[in-house]
């Protein structure tokens, strides 16, 4: 089965109003002259940037007529009540979120977001039915040398089949991202990154082959223009979770290339 590639970039508390502009229409026009030089109308593959909350409205007004979806970095799990700070999935849907992050390794270590938690804001996208949940899930360093990256993925990932099923699945996308290789420049190789993927397609092809392989997995520790195309080239990795080279016009756009010339290849 072929997937579509996503590239999604997650800015973080970064930004600005004009700044949030100036890169999506700066965005758009660079994937769609690239487009243009390849004889393609239409781009090979998606586009997602997630800005904070408080730019959601920019955003969308920016992407519109755009070959750009606009998403979230997070939600609550309630759909209103005495949650003071927090924004509901129903408020960020009418703002025109297409797509909400959940779980990013910021959320679960920073503010001490537990696998229950996460799971439950999952099950409430799902309820909802409005956006797409972006799944993020990954290990630390000292996991990892521990022997236990595919047992941290696991509980993760079950935390959320224990509420919602594989069905919860088939409208969703997972992004593994070592939390290792956020941020500090460090990268998982093609093969380290690959072996991950392959390892969560498989743990859900044991419920549903069917949902497994039409489920997007994206990449999510320092992917960057050098880089994109051997991690994008592994079979099962469907994108990547972008976030420093988010931030700037030419290096999203470069990863941006990479999808399409994979895409169309």
């Amino acid at each position: 089965m072929t997937r579509r590639l996503l590239i999604a970039g997650n800015w973080k508390m970064h930004g600005s109003v004009e700044m949030t502009t100036d890169l999506i229409s700066g965005i758009a026009r660079a994937a769609l002259e690239t487009a243009t030089l390849s004889e393609q109308r239409e781009l090979a593959y998606d586009i997602l940037v997630c800005p904070p909350s408080v730019y959601i409205p920019a955003a969308v007004k920016a992407a519109d007529s755009q070959p750009i979806r606009v998403g979230a970095q997070n939600a609550h799990a309630k759909s209103q009540g005495a949650y003071t700070g927090e924004v509901a999935l129903e408020m960020l849907s009418e703002l025109g979120c297409d797509y909400v992050l959940l779980g990013h390794s910021e959320r679960r270590e920073i503010f001490s977001e537990t696998d229950d938690e996460v799971a439950s804001k999952f099950a409430a996208c799902c309820e909802n039915g409005s956006m797409v949940p972006v799944l993020c899930v990954g290990e630390t360093l000292a996991q990892r040398q521990q022997g236990q990256t595919e047992t941290i993925v696991a509980a993760q990932i079950d935390a959320v089949l224990d509420k919602v099923g594989i069905a919860g699945f088939s409208k969703a996308v997972i992004a593994y991202e070592p939390v290792w290789a956020i941020g500090t420049g460090e990268t998982a190789t093609p093969e380290q990154a690959q072996a991950v993927h392959a390892f969560i397609r498989a743990k859900l092809a044991e419920l549903d082959a069917d949902v497994a392989n039409a489920l997007r997995i994206l990449y999510g520790g320092s992917m960057k223009a050098e880089n994109a195309a051997d991690l994008l080239g592994q079979p099962d990795i469907d994108g990547g979770l972008i976030g420093g080279a988010s931030l700037k016009v030419e290096s999203f756009a470069a990863i941006c290339d990479a999808a399409h010339v994979l895409a169309l290849s």
